[in-house]
């Protein structure tokens, strides 16, 4: 079910952005999601049950957030004729606030679960562990790796329509 998740969110982001190269940048939050997912597991000594596996699913769509508001506004960026560098820059500056405010106030809201205690406390915990320590690494992560991996993908993207453009003109 996780892999039909992404599978299924790459699909509709390679629907709206009408390019398959963006949702690759924005999608590889979802790794960063994983590690920190399992790590928080292992830091706590509990293991990967049904409950976890749920909040992997609601991990994917919080964690490529994140890299869809820096890919998003990137993109606005180069449509307005600047260069690439630029771009990323002010795309990584503009939206951390956004990034780090949601990111906050859905870790403050996943607090309880990790806290949980009582009647069925230990679904909630799995939930809650996943989801909390997920975030955490993804969006600190996120914040370097998405703008890193989109300099790379639309500076090469952008030299090959160069080259395929002077090849059509010249």
């Amino acid at each position: 079910v996780f892999l039909l998740a992404v599978l299924v969110m790459g699909l509709v982001l390679a629907a709206l952005y009408e390019h398959l190269l963006d949702p690759l940048i924005i999608l590889i939050t979802v790794p960063l999601a994983l590690l920190g997912a399992l790590a928080g597991l292992v830091l706590r000594g509990l293991p990967l049950d049904v409950y976890g596996q749920m909040g992997l699913l609601v991990l994917v769509a919080l964690a490529a957030k994140n890299g869809i508001l820096i890919v998003e506004f990137a993109n606005q960026r180069l449509r307005e004729g600047l260069p690439l560098e630029v771009a990323i820059r002010e795309s990584a500056r503009s939206r951390l606030r956004p990034i780090l405010l949601t990111a906050l106030s859905s870790l403050a809201g996943f607090v309880p679960l990790l806290l949980a205690s009582g009647a069925s406390a230990g679904s909630r915990i799995s939930i809650g562990t996943v989801v909390f320590f997920g975030l955490l690494v993804s969006t600190g992560l996120s914040l370097f790796v998405v703008p890193s991996v989109y300099r790379v993908i639309k500076g090469w993207e952008l030299q090959h329509q160069s080259r395929w453009r002077a090849r059509q003109h010249g």
